[in-house]
């Protein structure tokens, strides 16, 4: 029997542009998604994909859904355990007729070994470069205040109590960029983020001297790392690495916020958005207090000021992962003038006052 694939997010940048990729890639898997709303053109441009008509927080339905389904892709709202927990339960019960392992496929991030919580390095480069793979150990020991921490322990546990049952994998992207390809939401957070917050300031920003560094993926890349677990899980796990050690970084390159800062005020200034082609300094606190697309604080000192540096080593090693999409500065302009025309067309996602 073929396994059959139970995805969330489906209208999200990344859940989107996963499905994409799948359908595009493997029309011939049996694909169902979990939908608040559908888009009108759905059914058209996907015929083949089942829709179960539901939210995150109907855990019950997620459970039964996941229980007729052999592999899971959580592809959204990372930090809802609820639903996540859902998952695991239904890929527990999953009837006599699924022979083999359930898999789950995670989404997380890299707020996870951020330092943002302490102001040592805001704004100033942090030396340590984390592994997905030398520095594992500790990765999977944090403290559960890091952000993600939680959720990661829940699936973590699950693999570990359930052996052979259950197979699972997080994959942890950083900074994200790149149009998506799925049926809803195509834009990044970041990009856009600090887009309308350089329009609102009428400059481009750093925080303090701007040497911390951010990692980055293009969304196309990070969507070969789901494609290549996938595959993998449709082989019975094939060589990709599964349970505690299944941690992926996704990142393919890494930017100071000065230099992000400078390129992003050169293209504004260029298109008459915003009167200097110079980006000034802010103090950490004040880039504390600025606005964003988070539900969580101190999203300004997240965003701007810390270093989220990492290695994608075992994506590399186990899926034999090999980005090959544009670089943040190939695709920084097009981001960002999409960025705004989804201001002009829609408003404001970010900064209430902004106009344009």
């Amino acid at each position: 029997m073929s396994s059959k694939i139970f995805l969330t997010a489906a209208t999200g940048y990344i859940g989107g542009t996963v499905l994409d990729t799948l359908v595009k890639r493997h029309p011939e898997y049996s694909i169902t998604v979990l939908l608040r709303s559908v888009p009108d053109y759905f059914a058209e441009r996907y015929p083949n994909v089942c829709i179960v008509r539901g939210d995150y927080d109907d855990t019950q339905l997620i459970a039964d859904t996941a229980a007729e389904h052999d592999i899971i892709i959580h592809g959204g709202k990372p930090k809802h355990i609820p639903s996540l927990k859902a998952q695991i339960a239904g890929l527990l019960r999953r009837g006599s007729c699924r022979a083999g392992a359930g898999f789950l496929i995670r989404l997380a991030g890299t707020g996870i070994i951020a330092d943002w919580q302490s102001d040592t390095y805001h704004g100033k480069l942090n030396p340590k470069i984390w592994s997905d793979i030398t520095d594992i150990d500790e990765i999977t020991s944090l403290p559960d205040d890091n952000l993600h921490r939680p959720a990661d322990k829940v699936v973590q546990t699950a693999a570990v109590s359930h052996g052979e049952k259950l197979k699972t994998a997080i994959i942890c992207p950083p900074g994200i960029y790149g149009p998506g390809r799925g049926p809803g939401n195509t834009r990044s957070l970041l990009v856009p983020e600090m887009c309308e917050n350089m329009i609102e300031l009428g400059h481009g920003f750093y925080a303090e001297s701007g040497a911390n560094r951010r990692s980055w993926v293009h969304v196309d890349d990070l969507a070969q790392i789901y494609l290549k677990l996938v595959e993998a899980a449709m082989e019975g796990g094939g060589d990709a690495v599964w349970g505690k050690e299944g941690y992926y970084f996704a990142s393919t390159q890494e930017v100071s916020q000065f230099d992000l800062a400078k390129e992003a005020s050169r293209i504004l200034h260029a298109h008459g958005l915003i009167p200097t082609a110079e980006p000034k300094s802010l103090s950490a606190n004040t880039v504390r207090e600025m606005r964003g697309g988070s539900s969580w604080e101190p999203m300004g000192v997240y965003t701007w000021a810390c270093n989220t540096r990492t290695r994608a080593d075992r994506a590399r090693e186990a899926l034999t992962y090999a980005p090959d999409a544009p670089s943040l500065a190939g695709a920084l302009e097009g981001d960002l003038l999409d960025a705004i025309e989804h201001v002009k067309l829609h408003g404001p996602t970010y900064c209430p006052d902004l106009r344009l």
